[in-house]
């Protein structure tokens, strides 16, 4: 056996050895799912849709040029009250941080939220009942330091589908950021 195929052997060898191995910590490594190599489909993906380029995934954070910086929660979909307006069999609440890392005052009225679903806007769902009521006290100015929180549910499908937040910190400027994911 040539000194090549010897190291290749033992290379192959420890390489397995580790696999089983689990890390120092206690926690365990998932091994990466196996192909069945009598089967002719292919290996399973996840079902999660790509995000358009330049979009955010929900549960990220995005700081703008401006100093603020707002991350966006993942949705906590629910069945809105009988108060609600409008009405809506189902709805998406999502929780906005606001953090104002510039040396000015951010104006909250400055502010502003569009969902999207499939390119036509959904409306905006007010919820007394569960604590859904838009944005609270839009002429307070959010401090040098400040943060802020703001939860606001949408309308949603009554199936899940991709939902686009875009979000407009001056409505006078064409800056945006815009988070996406599954409702």
């Amino acid at each position: 056996m040539s000194t090549a195929r010897a190291v290749a052997a033992v290379c192959a060898a420890f390489m397995l050895g580790a696999c089983g191995a689990s890390s120092a910590g206690g926690d365990v490594e998932t091994a990466a799912p196996t192909r069945d190599v009598t089967s002719s489909q292919p290996p399973s993906t996840t079902t999660t849709p790509a995000l358009p380029s330049g979009a955010l995934a929900f549960g990220s954070e995005h700081r703008f040029p401006s100093g603020l910086v707002v991350s966006v929660s993942s949705p906590s979909v629910f069945e809105p009250s009988e108060n609600a307006y409008p009405r809506s069999e189902r709805a998406a609440a999502f929780s906005i941080s606001l953090y104002n890392e510039s040396e000015k005052p951010y104006r909250l009225s400055d502010f502003s939220v569009q969902a999207t679903i499939d390119g036509k806007e959904v409306e905006q769902v007010n919820d007394s009942l569960r604590g859904y009521n838009g944005i609270v006290e839009p002429d307070r100015n959010i401090s040098s330091g400040e943060s802020t929180e703001l939860t606001l549910a949408f309308a949603v499908e009554p199936d899940p589908r991709q939902l686009r937040l875009t979000l407009h910190p001056d409505s006078a400027k064409p800056t945006k950021a815009v988070f996406v994911g599954l409702t």
